[in-house]
């Protein structure tokens, strides 16, 4: 059965973005300096051979053992799940190709056809909650896993459920002091996990939880 699993990048302060983050100040990113710590939280990754040739920003880049944990996550991958708001400055930030090549399910309350892009992504918007989402996914999935994309809350929704079997975090060494945090809104009873795998590298550590 394929599996429901979080990947993203984390601040030392726990926080998933950065204060001023929002739609409201998207076109300005000297807003509280959220542009340059979004950017320091995600440089590790924009830095990987895989990625860099997958969002088409260029030749070059790193190999080594983080490169190929980002290939895995790509490949492993059969549907996306996220909520409205990071849709909202991903449809505006990213490219007419979109960086998923796969079904991504949009947590909303907004009535809205899907939305294709180039490249094999297209964007379901569910209106039937975070359980109906996942039941799409999987279905469009198959074998392939389910990434919940993000942000903070739907991935809280998610974990209140008990529906995550990973965790993959990586831990930015940069502290934001503010903004949205990972866990926060969780309640009883708490999903439990063990620690997978740790991969260390200088601009940030790679944690891999698996659910008990």
């Amino acid at each position: 059965m394929s599996k429901v699993f979080v990947n993203i990048s984390l601040s030392l302060d726990g926080f998933m973005a950065p204060e001023g983050m929002d739609m409201a100040h998207f076109s300005d990113p000297t807003y509280k300096n959220w542009g340059a710590k979004w950017g320091a939280l995600m440089a590790w990754a924009l830095s990987q051979q895989y990625l860099r040739e997958k969002l088409k920003l260029g030749t070059g880049g790193e190999t080594g053992p983080v490169n190929d944990m980002v290939r895995h996550t790509f490949e492993r991958t059969g549907a996306h799940i996220m909520g409205k708001r990071m849709f909202e400055g991903g449809e505006r930030g990213w490219p007419e190709e979109a960086p998923f090549h796969t079904p991504v399910y949009v947590l909303t309350h907004e009535r809205r056809n899907p939305w294709v892009r180039p490249g094999g992504t297209t964007f379901y918007f569910v209106n039937d909650g975070p359980e109906q989402a996942l039941a799409l996914a999987r279905e469009a999935a198959g074998e392939r896993d389910i990434r919940i994309s993000g942000g903070a809350n739907v991935i809280q929704q998610y974990l209140n459920l008990g529906l995550v079997d990973e965790l993959e975090i990586a831990l930015i060494p940069v502290i934001f002091g503010g903004g949205r945090r990972l866990f926060e809104n969780l309640h009883e009873p708490l999903p439990q996990f063990r620690i997978d795998r740790v991969l260390a590298s200088p601009t940030a550590t790679h944690l891999r939880y698996v659910r008990l």
